[in-house]
C-alpha cells in the first residue's frame, strides 16, 4: 500500500519551532517532487513548500520564507520541514503529498497524499 505519513505536529508557543517529517512506504519518494501543504480551519489549502527530486531546488511561499526549511534525505525516504519562528497564524493541519513530476510542480501534480499533522500555535 502506498503511503505518506507525516509525523511532528503538536503544540508549541509563539517563537517555537518543530520539525515535520514526512516519510514514504510502499514507494520510493526519491523520483518524486515532494510539497508541503497547509490547511487552516475555514480556509483553502495552500502551497507552503516544495523540494525538487534531487533536493538541488527548493520553493517557498512568502508567509513562510526565511522562517521554514525543507530539505530530504532520500535514502530514507524522507522529506523534512524545518519551522522556526512560528507565528499562531501558521496553526494548520499540515500536509505532504507527492508529485509525478521530479520538479516542483502545480497542484494537480501531487497525486500522493499524507493524511496532515496538525501544528498548534499559541501560548
Amino acid at each position: 500500500q502506498l503511503q505518506l505519513v507525516e509525523s511532528g505536529g503538536g503544540l508549541v508557543q509563539p517563537g517555537g519551532s518543530l520539525r515535520l517529517s514526512c516519510a514514504a512506504s510502499g514507494f520510493t519518494l526519491a523520483y518524486s517532487a515532494i510539497g508541503w501543504f497547509r490547511q487552516a480551519p475555514g480556509k483553502e489549502r495552500e502551497g507552503i513548500s516544495c523540494i525538487s527530486s534531487s533536493g538541488t531546488s527548493t520553493d517557498y511561499a512568502d508567509s513562510v520564507k526565511g522562517r521554514f526549511t525543507i530539505s530530504r534525505d532520500n535514502a530514507k525516504d524522507t522529506v523534512y520541514l524545518q519551522m522556526n519562528s512560528l507565528k499562531p497564524e501558521d496553526t494548520a493541519v499540515y500536509y505532504c503529498a507527492a508529485a509525478v513530476t521530479r520538479v516542483c510542480s502545480y497542484y494537480s501534480a501531487y497525486n500522493h497524499w499524507g493524511q496532515g499533522t496538525q501544528v498548534t500555535v499559541s501560548s
